[in-house]
């Protein structure tokens, strides 16, 4: 085990204060196809039993219209937090008509940017801006990368924690300081370790011919699994890898993490930053917008990154400065695939490893980034999402090479205490048999999901789109057989009327032109 981490549990113990470390927050955001009848995705508009896109906190579209985004309230408990996506998958799979949700990150069932639907959210200023920005997406990195779907891991480290490490720490600055530098050095660990969540939970070693249509030079770059199915035998989260989530259009943003007024300046600098590349576009063309700004960013979510600090916005509040003024809320893990083999895409267990993870890249001393540390984390998160199971790999640390299997066991060994101290009280130590679970995993790559893709796939003769598809029937078979209460699915359907009337409210109560608006918005400072 760590030292460190060793001797503050300790500390923790001593003080009788172990239990506050269970008393973090815990919610989620899984984003999921619609996939139609035929196999392709759904050409449809939101289901309007669904509620509104624009105002609905917890059922939304994330690119695409046909692209959900199913969110949860933050829970104490991991095991309500899956009990409360459960029952919105359960809501969501009783309004579609005929339609299913894919189970995987990559997508399937399209054929081309042409066959994506951008996500619309009505007439306001808000939804027209919403639509404005996706578009200029499209028109930047094309329509099919942002088809990719994923889960969104969200942690708040417990309030009551704050005090007690900060004590421990010796540190007498403002507890708001000392918390934003608490959560940055969190962010910086996970992005050193974070390639171990693409290695244990990575599920998209595979992916469809089709994903490629209009881009076919890419294919080259991967091995034929079957007439429709391109892969990398070792690779585990093709969804993170530079043909996925992660955009070489990107590679030169230097984006700091080293402090909170770091991280506000330079994500502030791109989004005021011309992009020559961008300019040629054009901004607004003909009397239409093609994006909301020629700069090198739209607006702060353009940056695709694993990990990002996050605080709840005031309506139409930029989130760099919600951050400015009220700290870091949350972190939020963007880095985690959909499992297929789940209903929900994750299980109890993988929950209860991140939340042990979260703590352990909270309580690792956590020096702040050079350039080269940088450079060598990303590397490090792009060879283990293609080629993570790859015997023998060496990631670099320190500027050393180290073996995959030696790092990871070293941050298993080191998680251990957490997971100790998290079990107090549960006879059944779910935390320890989860960590149990995923050493077994670093022990033998054919345990991990991508391997038990890759074997199944085999197995039933299936190309991905397939073996995806028939996952998710199944996964639609089961939450449509176990639908929630009465008074429950009531809940969800007054609620998506109220989102619906809010959006009325908000489409009426617009006074000033799209133009102003957006003038408005970006002069906040």
């Amino acid at each position: 085990m760590s030292a460190a981490i060793n001797t503050l549990l300790g500390r923790l113990a001593e003080g009788g204060q172990q239990a506050l470390l269970s008393a973090g927050l815990k919610g989620l955001e899984k984003e999921s196809l619609r996939i139609g009848p035929d196999g392709m995705i759904a050409r449809t508009p939101h289901p309007l039993a669904l509620g509104s896109a624009l105002t609905h906190p917890e059922i939304t579209t994330d690119y695409s219209e046909a692209l959900l985004e199913l969110i949860t309230p933050p829970f104490q408990d991991p095991a309500d937090t899956l009990a409360y996506l459960d029952d919105v998958h359960r809501f969501v799979h009783a309004n579609l008509d005929g339609e299913i949700l894919l189970g995987s990150s990559m997508p399937c069932g399209i054929d081309g940017d042409d066959s994506i639907p951008i996500a619309r959210y009505g007439d306001s200023n808000i939804g027209r801006m919403k639509y404005v920005y996706r578009l200029g997406l499209a028109y930047r990195y094309g329509r099919t990368m942002q088809a990719i779907a994923g889960i969104h891991f969200n942690y708040s480290v417990p309030e009551k924690l704050w005090p007690v490490l900060q004590e421990l720490a010796g540190d007498t600055r403002p507890a708001q300081a000392f918390i934003a530098d608490a959560y940055f050095g969190m962010i910086r660990n996970i992005l050193r370790h974070g390639w171990l969540v693409l290695y244990l939970f990575g599920a998209s070693p595979g992916i469809c011919r089709e994903f490629f249509t209009g881009r076919e030079s890419l294919v080259d770059q991967f091995e034929q699994f079957d007439d429709c199915t391109l892969y990398k035998p070792y690779a585990t989260s093709l969804r993170m890898s530079d043909i996925g989530y992660k955009n070489n259009n990107q590679a030169g943003l230097r984006i700091s993490f080293n402090s909170l007024a770091e991280y506000v300046d330079t994500l502030s600098r791109a989004i005021a930053t011309p992009s020559p590349d961008y300019e040629r576009i054009g901004v607004k063309v003909g009397g239409e917008y093609r994006q909301l700004n020629a700069n090198v960013l739209q607006i702060e979510n353009e940056y695709y990154n694993s990990v990002r600090p996050k605080q709840i916005t005031l309506s139409g509040e930029k989130p760099t400065l919600a951050l400015k003024k009220r700290g870091i809320r949350y972190v939020e893990l963007r880095s985690v695939d959909l499992s297929p083999f789940h209903p929900a895409g994750i299980d109890l267990t993988e929950l209860r490893f991140l939340e042990a993870f979260m703590l352990y890249c909270l309580l690792e001393p956590s020096v702040p980034f050079s350039e080269e540390e940088r450079v060598a984390a990303n590397a490090n998160m792009q060879a283990v999402a293609v080629s993570g199971r790859q015997p023998g790999l060496q990631l670099r640390r320190d500027g050393a090479p180290l073996g995959l299997q030696a790092w990871a066991e070293e941050i298993a060994a080191s998680m251990a205490g957490i997971c100790d101290l998290l079990d107090q009280g549960r006879p059944e130590r779910p935390y320890s048999a989860s960590l149990a679970q995923q050493r077994d995993k670093i022990r033998d790559a054919e345990l991990t999901p991508s391997a038990q893709v890759l074997e199944q796939m085999r197995g039933s003769g299936d190309c991905f789109g397939a073996f995806a598809q028939r996952l998710s029937r199944g996964h639609a078979e089961q939450y449509r057989a176990d639908p929630m209460t009465a008074e429950r699915e009531a809940a969800f359907r007054r609620q998506a009327e109220q989102s619906l009337a809010e959006q009325q409210r908000i489409e009426a109560s617009d006074a000033i032109s799209f133009d102003e608006f957006l003038q408005r918005y970006f002069a906040q400072s």
